[in-house]
């Protein structure tokens, strides 16, 4: 099988490996990739938003299988365009992809269907977003949230009236998110645990991966900044057996039903943000490809196919018995360039990588890396995503932090206290 896969993040790169240990695939082309390809693939210069170049690079090495990693390809509509070429596409159509580039369309469809979400209001005038959070809106805390894809920056979480009205100018007034931001979500503030599902579906079949989860602040103790995510672990104990049972049969099959109906099928990963309440799980958020770092912790578990998974996705004929998890655990530790997610300077040489790959059970993934004239440089806020799979979390930790400590660049900083809140093994998701 050829595969051409399409990103260049820490995420794309863990895909490639996984793809690249698939007895299936004979040749593999990773477009536009980073320097983690280093003799692991070919890479294209093509860049993900290029959609007519990607469709003439997939079509120039005749792929059987075109795997995309980041959100943006997906709305801009790069399924329907390889799908026209007669090429497979790991990934949904711009159509169903609205569950993530438009949070409005998802409210809009849980309500159709049935499915459970926080109330809400949606706010296009400025004006009237304020007089309403005046009136005492959805009560607080509340939450603000763009409508459309803001790199993961456009959900704001308000503590009182101030919060909100600052929160407005900077959607509504001040543009900071641009056409992300023509619209705005007023939402209720729900209490619970925050737990993450992602599933492999054709449309039709569902077939879960084991739960992760991520720390998105940039320092330990969950303080700090937002960023895309300072690490992962898995298999994360916080969202039982039962309650990912409950998540399938109440939020993901309505919604792949729900599509399905509105005449979009969906095929490839859905991830569902979700709250668990005493009343069971309250969607969040749609995501419409593997999460990152979640991918990087998910994956090295993986015991089937997984080129032969999406392929099968892409074709409607899943066999959710085919997708088999490795028992262990998988930590992932996120090195950050110093500034980060502020501003940062890139270019700064790496050094350490190759040691700390060698370590027992370690994988190093390329997030934001670049080779010059031999040198391995960063290229990026999050560089480098240091993973480690264990027998049990702890030595999944372990050995994660000791590589993590094998690696130097100037500047670099990164959480010490991945996993640490993670539930004893005992409780773990087995």
């Amino acid at each position: 099988m050829r595969v051409m896969l399409v990103g260049s993040g820490g995420r794309e790169h863990a895909l490639a490996w996984a793809l690249r240990r698939s007895p299936t695939v004979s040749e593999l082309v990773w477009a536009p990739g980073n320097a983690g390809a280093k003799g692991l693939c070919q890479t294209a210069g093509v860049k993900a938003d290029d959609l007519a170049g990607l469709v003439k690079a997939a079509q120039g090495m005749k792929a059987d299988l075109v795997v995309v990693g980041p959100e943006a390809p997906l709305a801009d509509g790069i399924s329907h365009a390889l799908e026209e070429a007669g090429i497979p596409c790991f990934g949904p159509s711009r159509e169903a992809a609205r569950l993530e580039w438009s949070k409005v369309f998802t409210k809009e469809f849980c309500v159709r269907h049935a499915i459970p979400t926080a109330p809400y209001r949606v706010f296009s005038d400025p004006g009237e977003a304020e007089s309403y959070l005046e009136r005492g809106g959805e009560g607080f805390p509340t939450v603000l949230k763009a409508d459309g894809l803001a790199a993961g920056k456009g959900v704001l979480i308000c503590r009182d009236l101030g919060e909100a009205l600052e929160g407005t100018a900077r959607i509504l007034r001040r543009r900071e998110f641009g056409a992300a931001g023509d619209r705005m979500i007023v939402e209720r503030f729900v209490s619970g645990e925050e737990a993450s599902l992602m599933v492999f579906t054709d449309g039709e079949r569902i077939a879960p991966m084991p739960p992760a989860r991520d720390h998105k602040r940039i320092y330990d103790g969950d303080r700090g900044a937002n960023t895309g995510g300072m690490g992962a672990y898995c298999p994360a104990g916080n969202i039982s057996s039962l309650q990912i049972q409950e998540a399938v049969e109440t939020i993901v099959r309505p919604s792949l039903k729900g599509m399905a109906e509105e005449g979009h099928p969906y095929r490839g990963v859905l991830y569902a943000g979700l709250m668990l309440t005493a009343d069971g799980p309250s969607l969040l958020e749609f995501n419409c490809r593997f999460g990152d770092p979640e991918t990087q912790v998910v994956l090295p578990l993986l015991q089937g196919d997984l080129a032969e998974i999406c392929l099968a996705c892409a074709s409607g004929r899943l066999d959710p018995s085919t997708v088999r998890w490795k028992s262990g655990a998988a930590v992932t530790v996120v090195l950050a360039s110093g500034g980060y997610p502020g501003t940062y300077r890139t270019g700064l040489p790496i050094s350490g990588v190759e040691e700390a790959a060698a370590l027992e059970g370690v994988i190093v993934f390329h997030a934001g890396t670049r080779r010059e004239e031999g040198l391995l440089r960063t290229a990026g806020g999050r560089v480098l995503d240091v993973t480690a799979v264990g027998e049990s979390l702890a030595q999944a930790k372990e050995r994660a932090y000791a590589a993590a400590g094998r690696i130097r660049f100037e500047g670099m900083h990164y959480r010490r206290d991945i996993a640490a809140g993670a539930p004893s093994e005992e409780s773990l998701i087995q």
